[in-house]
């Protein structure tokens, strides 16, 4: 079975149109199961009618012609229920209905089950014999399987526009496509498509800008590969036996003008780029390899995709290294990394989309500290033909509409105009206190890690600093920062915000944050090696970090530093070991050091209920929300299938930090929050009230977050906070803050109203 399931997903993902797709999805069941007839019904939303796609077996000339409402028929039966039905004569059942001109009558045994995607029936898979008599387990359990494995292949394919009814254009003219909104905001621009070395499947379709040198690239790549298959064969020669060895000849012969490279060529010419063509060309062989029954034969689709990703290291090589940005860039890639945000200049870059990742990814938070618009985790967007589209990214609701209309155009202008005049407004109270409006003052400070990030928060007026991610001047290198680099980094933070405090963050790799160069290859890596684990585990990264930093405040004295992922009152003990030792070699060296603030960070359910032993061995308490609630909600925030799941307001979420602010008061240590939730003006209310000290955001952020402060008393947003605190769903208290909002006469700082 599993082999068949593998045939028929394969040969559906190349399909050239959704009409090929279902043909060959009722042709190879009915082979493979052996019976009379296989049929699919796709569902209408609009018209909420079943109609006959394809089948094999009923009358062809029923196809498209011949539907049943979603109260009609056993088909439909099978959707409302959501569940298989099985049964023996089909005929003498209460709902059944004769479809005329399908030639069904002759047949008797039913068996049919619903497919469905995400909860939703995108229509009935339907097997029917002549004899009377019920279909088996093992047979039932055979469609199930394959209803569910295709039920993701139709819906991917219906989505992306990939798999098109015959007859539709060639462009995704105002398609929209949804997302996970990682930063607020709207963009409107052109694409650009940024892929990785060295992978096929991510190249993106291009015009060919200049054929011949196109071709010229292609060629000398080519020359080269060949170059590393003979050397590769010669070396090996006294190794291999003949038959072993033939293999590399068999390589170059893939190679020649006459099979791979001449079909390539014939690509470019026909206006593709390069790459383009060769990831064509290859996709197309691999898939008709994969697909052949000798096991021999369908090994060598492995063959060619090395030879592919060969030639296109090559040609990745060679190519011009910098990519030609227009005024509106809107990149786009497979997954957007931190490093790729410096690839474009920031005058240029309008907005980001990230096919994987979501809104609490480690880029979305950079993002949001740019205050860039950015959508994440759009699985179905056909991401590696938009080079070079218009289009529009909404990042309050995750949608990306590709090739917009003018209206839909004007109604989002209107929308960014808006924008610019709350900003206007908001600008104005930058030299104005965080304080309600009966006295209560709230310190505000923001979260960086990008040197643009500097200006972006004083200009925002900003107290100091709840979290440097010191991580991103390791993730921009090919090698670990030396000391003196690290300390030149740190310094200018440091003298940036001097008076006001700058709180580091001691490196925090793992989880979604890796280093090209010290790789962590885990199966779970949010559960695995990261934080204050890695770095105890190599004191030497962590003694020059500290070191660092400890030089870099010298003489400005408002260095505080933070232990990230702790679990354990020894990690802290152990931490605070090295950095009394740092400490100390420094002022043998004759440096003035004075010993920072230390403080740790609260980011999994094991530190919760340590607050008060950390406490008494810290200077302060910092709460990393958006980890915390991940693990407290066993949520992948980087998984776009369950980001719906992962959600601040949950009740569990807000108990814990309520618990943690009471139990740090305890011991008399402040406690502040450097999480994506306080950057939430719903947010920042509640955790006012739950009594945090400091408020960490991004600094785009902070104005609305100051507006929202200003305009509310402390005992308002006490009594918001009892109000929420009693409620039991998330959904609920989303609504409930929104609303408050409104009355308080905050509206202008919620979503705005975006055209449907």
């Amino acid at each position: 079975m599993l082999e068949v399931l593998r045939k028929i997903v394969q040969e559906v993902s190349t399909a050239p149109d959704l009409d090929s797709v279902l043909d060959l999805i009722v042709r190879r069941i009915q082979r493979a199961m052996r019976t009379q007839v296989c049929s699919v019904y796709l569902y209408d939303d609009d018209a909420e009618r079943y109609s006959l796609m394809a089948t094999q077996g009923l009358n062809p000339d029923a196809v498209g012609r011949v539907s049943l409402s979603s109260s009609e028929g056993i088909v439909s039966m099978v959707g409302q229920r959501a569940e298989p039905i099985n049964l023996e004569d089909a005929s003498v059942h209460p709902r059944y209905t004769y479809l005329k001109d399908t030639g069904e009558e002759q047949f008797h045994a039913f068996l049919g089950v619903p497919i469905i995607h995400h909860r939703d029936v995108l229509g009935v898979l339907v097997v029917q014999q002549k004899e009377v008599r019920r279909f088996d387990e093992s047979e039932e359990a055979f469609l199930v399987t394959l209803s569910a494995q295709l039920a993701g292949v139709i819906a991917h394919a219906e989505a992306t526009g990939l798999i098109r009814p015959q007859g539709e254009g060639e462009t995704e003219s105002e398609r929209r496509f949804e997302g996970i909104a990682g930063s607020p905001g709207v963009a409107i621009g052109q694409v650009v498509v940024i892929v990785p070395p060295a992978d096929l499947s991510v190249v993106p379709d291009k015009v060919a800008a200049d054929i011949d040198h196109e071709i010229e690239s292609f060629e000398a790549a080519l020359a080269l590969v060949r170059k590393d298959i003979k050397v590769v064969g010669r070396s090996l020669s006294k190794r291999l036996r003949a038959e072993e060895q033939a293999l590399f000849d068999v390589y170059l012969r893939m190679l020649d003008d006459n099979a791979l490279a001449g079909e390539v060529i014939d690509k470019i010419r026909g206006g593709q780029w390069a790459q383009g063509a060769l990831r064509t060309v290859v996709m197309e062989h691999v898939q008709q390899f994969s697909m052949m029954d000798d096991p021999y034969l369908r090994e060598r689709a492995t063959d060619i995709k090395d030879l592919g990703r060969r030639v296109l290291a090559y040609m990745q090589e060679s190519g011009p290294a910098d990519i030609e940005f227009p005024e509106d860039t809107i990149l786009v890639a497979d997954e957007i990394t931190p490093a790729m945000l410096g690839e474009v200049p920031s005058d240029k870059l309008l907005g980001l989309v990230s096919v994987h990742g979501s809104g609490n990814s480690h880029a979305a938070i950079l993002a949001r500290s740019m205050g860039i618009p950015t959508i994440m985790g759009a699985l179905d967007l056909p991401y590696t033909r938009l080079d070079g589209r218009k289009v529009i990214i909404d990042g309050y609701s995750g949608r990306v509409y590709i090739d917009p209309s003018d209206d839909l155009r004007s109604a989002y202008m209107d929308i960014l105009r808006g924008e610019q005049e709350m900003a206007a407004e908001l600008a104005t109270l930058k030299d104005m206190p965080a304080e309600t409006r009966d006295g209560f003052r709230m310190p505000l400070w923001v979260n960086t890690g990008l040197v643009a990030d500097v200006a972006r928060a004083l200009e925002r007026g900003a107290e100091g600093i709840g979290l440097y991610r010191t991580e991103i001047p390791f993730m921009i290198r090919d090698f670990f920062p030396s000391e003196q680099e690290q300390l030149q980094t740190y310094r200018r933070q440091l003298e940036a915000f001097h008076p006001r405090p700058v709180t580091m963050r001691t490196l925090d790799i793992g989880g979604d944050k890796a280093l090209p160069y010290f790789p962590i290859q885990e199966e779970n890596p949010f559960l695995g090696w990261r934080g204050i684990r890695v770095t105890l585990d190599h004191p030497e990264i962590f003694l020059v970090q500290v070191r660092a930093m400890l030089r870099a405040g010298e003489g400005l004295n408002n260095l505080r530093i933070m232990l990230p992922m702790v679990t354990s009152v020894h990690e802290v003990d152990e931490a605070c070991r090295q950095i009394d030792r740092a400490v100390s070699e420094l002022r043998d060296e004759g440096f003035a050091i004075e010993r920072p603030q230390v403080g740790v960070m609260v980011e999994v359910p094991a530190a919760v209920y340590q607050v008060r032993r950390f406490a008494r061995r810290v200077d302060f308490i910092s709460v990393g929300s958006n980890d915390l609630t991940q693990y407290l909600l066993a949520v992948d925030r980087n998984n776009p299938r369950v980001a719906g799941l992962y959600v601040s307001y949950h009740p569990a979420v807000l108990r814990a930090l309520e618990y943690i602010a009471r139990e740090a008061h305890k011991e008399s240590v402040p406690v502040s929050i450097c999480g994506e939730m306080a950057s939430e003006p719903g947010g920042a209310l509640l955790l006012m009230g739950m009594g945090y000290d400091v408020l960490s955001m991004n600094a785009t952020n902070l104005p609305k977050i100051k507006s929202a402060i200003r305009g509310v008393t402390k005992i308002e947003a006490d009594e918001l906070l009892q109000q929420v605190m009693g409620m039991d769903d998330a959904d609920e208290i989303h609504h409930l803050l929104r609303r408050r909002l409104r009355e308080l006469g905050l509206s202008q700082l919620t979503r705005p109203v975006i055209p449907d």
